[in-house]
């Protein structure tokens, strides 16, 4: 009983230290950002000076009146630099707002080799027993197989090796005792789980949330009280169908 104690505290502060890493990413990409916008502004300056003064070099010109359409095709080019210049700044768009994002939310909490999980109860696609699983040669490690369910194929995620590869050895396998499949929304994964817990109504507040882009995209925020991660069910679907783990 004091392996799987230390073994639950080890995970607690694996999990803890998730979003303490995506802190300090964030004013490096502020940082980044900065340097771009320094890097646009002296560019679109000079474009805008050569083109206002070649007209009033031409001008004079113009007395053979031949030159003077030479003029008109200088003014079209100006105005596409311009419209090209502003056409990036519309393209980005808005973060898409998860519905657990606004206001008060059941979450469904399961267990994996002692550490606590939970996922937005909208993003459940259903839960089974597990059965036999029929592995599948030249997949990665942390795929189980592929579980049948009535007609459906399922493919099971060892969760433990695909949250933690760099903790999973040969006893935290031996602790595993998966009895349960969370199904992804309307996809065909399933997350392996030991035991279902129970679904709690949180507040936004109940959440320390993942704020910036970057690593462990997976990751939704850290659950404070239950000090356990909740899980961005859309992101984890993209990593999975990608074949990559939660360290990618």
């Amino acid at each position: 009983m004091s392996d799987l104690q230390a073994s639950q505290k080890v995970m607690k502060h694996y999990l803890s230290a998730l979003l303490t890493d995506d802190v300090v990413d964030t004013p490096i990409q502020e940082a980044k950002k900065q340097q771009l916008n320094e890097l646009l502004a002296p560019v679109s300056a000079p474009v805008k000076a050569p083109a206002v003064t070649k007209p009033a070099v031409v001008a004079p010109v113009t007395a053979p009146v031949v030159k003077a359409p030479v003029a008109a095709p200088v003014t079209p080019v100006v105005e596409q630099t311009k419209v090209a210049a502003v056409a990036p700044a519309v393209q980005v768009a808005a973060p898409v707002v998860k519905d657990y994002r606004k206001g008060r939310f059941q979450a469904l909490f399961f267990t994996v080799a002692g550490l606590k999980v939970a996922l937005p109860l909208k993003a459940l696609g259903g839960i089974h027993k597990m059965m036999p699983v029929k592995s599948l040669p030249g997949q990665p490690e942390w795929l189980q197989g592929v579980m049948l369910y009535r007609e459906q194929k399922i493919n099971v995620v060892d969760t433990a090796r695909w949250v933690m590869p760099e903790k999973y050895d040969q006893g935290l396998a031996e602790k595993l005792n998966y009895q349960y499949v969370i199904m992804l929304g309307n996809s065909h994964w399933g997350l392996a789980c030991d035991t279902l817990v129970n679904t709690i109504a949180l507040e936004q507040d109940d959440v320390k949330w993942r704020e910036t882009e970057g690593k462990r995209p997976w990751l939704a925020g850290l659950i404070k009280e239950h000090m356990c991660a909740l899980l961005d069910v859309d992101a984890l679907i993209a990593l999975l169908a990608k074949g990559m783990n939660s360290q990618n």
